[in-house]
């Protein structure tokens, strides 16, 4: 038995699966178990001891069926205990999931979630919950990912190996093929993005997954630079794309708006000015401004660019452009 097959199952999900053959009365000894969970016999016979001995659950070893059994019934596996508290956010994280049904990682989702709820099988049963009616999850425009194109990129993020990949830049028809070395998985915005040093290009670049095709794990090996932080790589971003600048943004909303803005965090940088007549100014430091100015558009004319004046002249360009279009 090869070294991947004993791997690939924690001790954890292994001594909960023998709890369920020992508690339902199956005949479970070494050879069964060793057959059915893939590993060898020393290491069933080590997993039973642990039981036994350190979470204190009845198992003996009964000579004439040559088998394991509990003593007495038992009613759950002790190694997870929750609060109210925690099994409230379990249920919350489970109506969650339920947003990610139908999308490429959902099943990825849903294998994480069983394995995390195993322990609490005989106590806690996961469906929707009339407790969480009230409780709800919406994201629009949630980002499209090929999940093997998601496998690939992941496994060569975390052993730090190149990959190649066929990518779309936004607005063209026709990809280029890349080789790159992936330093970051990032989720911003409902949207998977990629952090990787391009080789061609010699720079770091970001490239969002759906864009991404015909992703090859290659062989060659690299050593992410210590310097590199994702928190440092997005600070000067308000949501995906930093720069080099350094930009002071001024935006000035109405008083209609006002509490929309104050109630949220949209960036580190951020600062807020009460005015007297019930308007808000904020202010932020960014590396480079395409977000900034579509965001900004979002609020549509309740929000006011004070600074920099190259941000305000391009909002009144894309204005006359659009008076244009509507006038």
């Amino acid at each position: 038995m090869d070294s991947r097959s004993q791997l690939s199952r924690p001790p954890i999900e292994r001594m909960l699966r023998i709890h369920e053959e020992l508690r339902r009365g199956a005949f479970t000894n070494c050879t069964r178990l060793s057959a059915l969970l893939e590993v060898n016999r020393k290491t069933i016979v080590r997993d039973i001891a642990f039981m036994r001995d350190r979470l204190e659950l009845p198992i003996e070893f009964d000579p004439r069926i040559q088998a394991y059994r509990y003593t007495h019934p038992v009613s759950s596996f002790p190694t997870v205990q929750v609060t109210e508290g925690e099994l409230l956010a379990l249920l919350v994280a489970r109506k969650a999931l339920e947003q990610y049904r139908g999308t490429p990682f959902h099943r990825q989702l849903e294998a994480s979630f069983e394995k995390l709820t195993g322990g609490l099988k005989d106590r806690i049963t996961f469906s929707p919950a009339e407790e969480l009616q009230s409780v709800s999850f919406r994201n629009v425009g949630l980002g499209r990912a090929d999940l093997a194109v998601f496998n690939t990129l992941s496994t060569a993020v975390l052993r730090q190996r190149e990959v190649e990949f066929d990518y779309r830049k936004p607005g063209e028809k026709r990809s280029s093929r890349r080789r790159v070395r992936p330093y970051h998985l990032a989720l911003r915005e409902d949207l998977w993005y990629l952090i990787a040093y391009d080789v061609g290009r010699a720079a770091l670049r970001t490239f969002a997954l759906p864009r991404i095709s015909a992703a090859v794990g290659l062989a060659t090996r690299f050593v992410r630079p210590h310097d590199f932080s994702p928190e440092k790589f997005f600070a000067t971003a308000l949501g995906v794309l930093g720069g080099s600048g350094n930009f002071e943004v001024t935006i000035r909303f109405s008083a209609a708006v006002a509490d929309r803005v104050r109630e949220r965090e949209w960036h580190e940088s951020q600062a807020l000015r009460d005015l007297a007549d019930g308007r808000l100014e904020l202010q932020l430091r960014l590396g480079a401004l395409p977000e900034i100015a579509a965001w900004v558009l979002s609020w549509g004319a309740e929000a006011e660019v004070l600074r920099p004046t190259e941000l305000r002249d391009h909002l009144r360009q894309t204005a006359a452009r659009l008076g244009a279009i509507y006038g």
